[in-house]
């Protein structure tokens, strides 16, 4: 056990923080890089709104904001008083919302974004890899065979665009299902079961656009790794044996072939915030997405980094939540 922490845990670990500084240093950088001056940019905002303001003012008004966004000394002070605002959960003030905290706009935005992908995400995995083994294990079942092809044909459109069909026919040859939003306006977010029922059926239309798409490629990826599987001689072995069809599959066919798309799950939840970006704009669904984009309208750099770190961390973080438990699927990794 304590070698398996050694060579195995730790030096994973290790990479997690060092992907981390890396990234979160990265994107300190890029945005110091840009020709614009954020504070600059504040303050014409503010006086072409009608704002007017003394020279004495609007130096005071410049030496707050330079302070506020961290900008005061030299690139190495401001490096380290990024990161000691990072460690404290104080990622700055948006431009584009101003004075509202980054932080406060991410926190608005996160559940929305993790409960409609997160989701989607999961149950695209479930379906997809147990027909797909199905499929395989299955191979004249007609069911089976139709959904085979039925994948082949939905694998190469991208998401957005069964979005973009669903809307087509769901909101407007028969309307059913809304199209913006996550819950009507002037609705008021509650903690209870009308609420809920209202957020699903909003978010029916975005999340099936994911699954659609999820299910054929998560089916075609297990039913290509169990037709493998299904001829090694350990499962020959164990049909000449006379074990149960259901053992054998869920047993010995599927649980090995698992381990990529464990990895590939891994991958695809912490690609989640790239994947908010379209659809979320789309379906004007206030997540994360929906928030990077227009902070990408208004140049809202201090937003783009908080939104950017968070991507980088929730990358990462899901690489190490894969290493951690690997081993729980393939016993080979805490021998080797």
């Amino acid at each position: 056990m304590r070698k398996f922490l050694l060579n195995y845990v730790l030096p994973r670990i290790g990479q997690y923080i060092m992907v981390v500084f890396i990234g979160v240093t990265v994107t300190f950088i890029i945005p110091r890089l840009s020709p614009t001056d954020p504070v600059q940019a504040q303050i014409s905002r503010t006086m072409t709104s009608g704002v007017q303001y003394t020279q004495e003012m609007l130096d005071d008004f410049r030496a707050s904001l330079t302070a506020l966004y961290g900008l005061e000394g030299s690139g190495w002070e401001q490096y380290l008083e990024f990161w000691h605002r990072l460690f404290r959960g104080d990622l700055g003030r948006s431009l584009s919302s101003f004075p509202t905290p980054v932080m406060e706009l991410i926190n608005r935005s996160m559940p929305w974004t993790l409960g409609l992908l997160l989701t989607a995400t999961i149950i695209s995995w479930i379906l997809g890899n147990i027909l797909g083994g199905l499929a395989s294990y299955y191979p004249k079942n007609k069911f089976l065979i139709s959904l085979d092809v039925l994948s082949q044909a939905l694998r190469p459109i991208p998401y957005y665009i069964l979005a973009l069909l669903l809307i087509v026919f769901f909101a407007y040859i028969w309307p059913v299902f809304p199209i913006r939003g996550a819950y009507p306006m002037g609705m008021r977010p509650s903690r209870t079961l009308k609420f809920a029922l209202t957020v699903l059926y909003y978010s029916f239309l975005p999340a099936l656009s994911l699954v659609i798409g999820g299910v054929g490629s998560w089916f075609i990826g297990m039913k290509s790794l169990t037709s493998n599987i299904i001829s090694e001689d350990y499962v020959v072995y164990a049909e000449t044996a006379g074990l149960k069809e259901r053992k054998i599959l869920f047993g010995y066919v599927m649980r090995n072939a698992l381990l990529p798309q464990v990895t590939g799950l891994a991958l695809s939840l912490g690609m989640i915030f790239n994947g908010a970006l379209i659809l979320e704009v789309i379906f004007t669904y206030p997540g994360i997405g929906l928030l990077a984009y227009q902070a990408i309208l208004n140049t809202d750099y201090t937003l783009i980094m908080g939104i950017a770190i968070f991507s980088i961390i929730g990358i990462a973080t899901a690489s190490l939540i894969l290493d951690l438990i690997y081993p729980l699927f393939d016993p080979r990794v805490r021998i080797q």
